[in-house]
């Protein structure tokens, strides 16, 4: 069926292109003979990689009709959507389709595992749900690696009882390729593969040639493009709760609360995800003009094909991989064994080609600055490169939340981010004891090495009744292996710069260190 659809649809190609005396056309003439450019004259095309693809191709709908509804009759607004990708990109991109439906984006599992875990859900570390049910069918499980067969759908209060499926429902999975978003400035986006490769302005505003689109109107992208130069800023529509590493990138961290919203020149800072912000050092790579994509790769973020727990079993790309070790240059390739299609060697030096922009950026290699005998002091000792992570010192800052109280209000209803039509939770609200940046503590992560750990899932739990009754007050939950629910985990903070920091473990070369 999906290979009958990609032949009628190129027959129609030859077909228009027949008609038009020329193989070189772009959609704009393509479509008017479709005639969706009736009303919807100055659209964009939709990206110099679907040039070629009829409106109708991805949205279906009646071309020939004559009325907007008849016209718009089985219209798909979102061909990218999860609900309907098998129709629409699949037909041409079912390998990424399928691989994207078991990625970390589409699951949540890390996020769901480590909830339930930590409020004495479940008893193991690893998931067991996901925010829809998905199995692993193509007969390649690596279980070695944490690869898991299937997850099950994140279960409903009323069935588990367990007040950690509420508050994921109703707060942490805002964030997920099964739904948009929540739609305010800062957090524009649509969902599935046009979460990420169709760009929203943070005000959500189009800035469109579509006269059929409103302007004043947020809630639409930018234009009616796909792109895969995705800036750092589309990523950021997301990835700003949890570890915060999305606006880490960029040097914001949220404000306390006893900051000031206003800017020195007396302009007023935009409320963004729901926060102001502190304006911090940002991450060297990003300083230097990188962007996300421009490290993590494709398997980094529509996945491997597998299924996973935790997000450091899911992303390949690691600090040694661009930058080489003591012992070797980089061998151009990444922990798992992934071309760095983006890197190349010029003459005596690597340069990575920024994604964006085509910009070249020199790779400093360890390696060679061990020659030149001009590496820090602290990483001319084996010991601790061996045992401590690039980011264990390169990492500034991190951002840590301490104490966050949580109420659990079952007299009101809240809005469910999983089952976003029919789906309902309580109501809850959060608040916090403390924000903190500095200093970072370290511990020893899943691999053995030293990274810095921030404070993860510190919940003080309290439950009101459908009557107003207090049925549990500043709880603090106690983990199956005996451990307190107030979590620290390690992350990569995305806070790097070339001088190491100095603070708790760190050895005291990095105050002197050269770098």
């Amino acid at each position: 069926m999906n290979i009958q659809k990609c032949r009628d649809m190129f027959t129609r190609i030859l077909i228009i292109c027949f008609m038009f005396g020329s193989f070189s056309f772009d959609a704009a003439q393509a479509n008017a003979a479709s005639g969706c450019l009736q009303c919807h004259q100055g659209i964009e095309s939709i990206g110099e990689d679907h040039k070629d693809i009829d409106c109708q191709d991805c949205h279906q709908g009646n071309p020939e009709a004559s009325t907007k509804e008849m016209a718009h009759e089985s219209f798909i607004e979102n061909p990218g959507d999860l609900n309907d990708v098998e129709e629409t990109c699949g037909i041409c991109h079912k390998e990424i389709v399928d691989k994207v439906k078991k990625s970390l984006h589409a699951t949540s599992a890390g996020v769901i595992s480590g909830t339930r875990y930590a409020w004495a859900a479940q008893k193991e570390k690893n998931a067991r749900y996901g925010v829809r049910e998905v199995a692993d069918m193509d007969g390649q499980v690596p279980e070695e690696l944490g690869a898991l067969k299937s997850l099950e759908q994140i279960p409903r209060y009323a069935d588990s009882r367990q007040p950690a499926d509420d508050y994921l429902r109703n707060q942490c999975l805002r964030c997920h390729l099964w739904n948009r978003g929540a739609q305010r400035p800062g957090d524009y986006r649509s969902s599935g593969c046009s979460a990420c490769h169709v760009v929203y302005a943070d005000d959500g505003l189009s800035h469109s040639g579509d006269p059929t689109i409103p302007k004043d109107q947020p809630g639409h992208p930018i234009k009616h493009e796909m792109t895969t130069r995705i800036p750092s800023e589309q990523c950021v529509h997301c990835h700003n709760r949890g570890g915060r590493t999305g606006v880490s990138y960029l040097g914001l961290m949220e404000s306390a609360g006893y900051g000031t919203p206003f800017r020195k020149d007396g302009s007023k800072q935009p409320k963004l995800h729901g926060k102001y912000y502190d304006h911090l050092s940002r991450d060297v790579h990003f300083e230097a003009g990188m962007h996300c994509i421009d490290c993590h790769t494709i398997n980094d973020l529509h996945g491997d094909g597998n299924i996973y727990s935790k997000r450091e079993q899911a992303v390949e790309i690691e600090c040694t991989d661009c930058h080489g070790t003591l012992d070797a240059y980089s061998s151009l390739k990444t922990s798992t064994g992934s071309p760095l299609t983006n890197i190349e060697k010029r003459n005596d030096e690597l340069v990575l080609t920024g994604k964006i922009d085509g910009k070249p950026h020199p790779v400093t290699q360890v390696r060679s600055l061990a020659e030149r005998n001009v590496l820090c002091t602290g990483m001319a000792i084996k010991g601790h490169v061996e045992k401590l992570e690039c980011y264990a010192c390169h990492a500034r800052w991190a951002p840590q939340c301490y104490g966050c109280h949580v109420k659990m209000d079952m007299g009101e209803q809240g809005y469910d981010w999983v089952d976003e039509k029919a789906g309902r939770t309580y109501q809850w609200q959060e608040s916090r004891s403390y924000l903190r940046w500095e200093s970072p503590t370290l511990g020893i992560n899943t691999e053995g090495k030293v990274s810095p750990f921030v404070t993860g899932c510190q919940v003080i739990f309290t439950q009101i009744d459908e009557e107003g009754k207090t049925l549990a007050l500043n709880k603090i939950f106690e983990t199956a292996d005996g451990h307190s629910g107030l979590a620290h985990n390690p992350l990569q903070p995305h806070t790097i710069s070339k001088r190491a920091r100095t603070g708790a473990f760190v050895d005291s070369y990095a105050s002197s260190s050269r770098c």
